[in-house]
């Protein structure tokens, strides 16, 4: 063993000798790969396992809660944290999915008196529980967030996404600007991780953000609808869907599906549902 791996925990020198066993010999060898050059898929698990841990070990994920990095040590959120989170229960809007006061009522204020353009649509977690780590999520880098809100989603929504049978799931896209500020989609992010868990193929290119809007929660009413109008236009259009699943962080009123939805359906998509990550009240 060299000396600077002595200093490993002795899990993680477990996995290194399991890695360099399982590395074939033009792997090993520096002098036959181009310097600098890795590529993740060409190692073998064991390799790719002890690259995760030591990545883990250097810049531990942060808890999507508290914001802290992770305990225990190899999980998505503290375990003392995931409690905290409030998820949408029963009755909820035969809609939109919010979470209703009335019992005996069927849908919210909103869905009563507006119709959507999307079929049905369903929400994790009510949103003033989830709203800082929404905003880090977004603002602050916290790409890693996606990780355990992605397996959230699945587990918690997975079985009435495949209850729809999808086609594709389609991200919310950003605009191409405001991407590029931000370094990612955030909805882009969650559709990956839900996709992979539930085997159901992501576009993330069907759809795209053509008017550089401002953010919806600086409007209200009438002013979001209108903020959105030729906001998308469908830029894949030799990819035929019949049935997709729109995929955003946050459902408010609904104005961002819905623009979102009657392009989609422009294009020939019969059926439109929606899973967001929050959702607000409904009465």
């Amino acid at each position: 063993m060299k000396e600077h791996e002595k200093k490993f925990p002795y899990f993680l020198k477990k996995s290194l000798a399991g890695a360099k066993k399982e590395l074939p010999e033009a792997t090993r060898q520096e002098k036959k790969l181009p310097e600098g050059v890795r590529r993740e898929k060409e190692l073998p698990e064991g390799a790719r396992r002890a690259g995760r841990i030591l990545t883990d070990l250097l810049f531990p994920p942060r808890c999507p809660v508290c914001d802290r990095p992770v305990k225990p040590f190899g999980r998505d959120i503290c375990s003392e944290c995931e409690g905290m989170l409030v998820r949408i229960r029963e009755p909820r809007c035969l809609k939109c999915g919010k979470q209703l006061r009335d019992e005996g009522a069927e849908y919210c204020y909103d869905c009563g008196h507006r119709r959507h353009v999307y079929d049905r649509g369903a929400a994790l977690y009510t949103y003033a529980c989830i709203r800082q780590t929404i905003y880090r999520f977004k603002y602050k880098g916290r790409r890693e967030y996606a990780s355990f809100l992605g397996r959230a989603l699945a587990e918690n929504l997975g079985s009435l996404i495949r209850s729809w049978h999808p086609d594709a799931l389609v991200p919310i896209p950003l605009h191409r600007e405001r991407e590029r500020e931000r370094g990612y989609n955030q909805a882009e992010l969650l559709a990956g991780e839900l996709g992979k868990r539930l085997g159901i193929p992501v576009r993330s290119g069907y759809l795209a953000r053509v008017k550089n809007t401002r953010p919806q929660k600086e409007l209200e009413g009438a002013a979001r609808q209108n903020n959105l109008k030729k906001a998308f236009k469908i830029v894949q259009d030799d990819v035929k869907l019949n049935t997709i699943v729109i995929i955003d962080d946050i459902y408010t009123t609904g104005s961002t599906i819905d623009a979102a939805a009657l392009e989609c359906r422009k294009a020939g998509v019969q059926r439109v549902f929606f899973i967001a990550l929050a959702i607000g009240k409904g009465l």
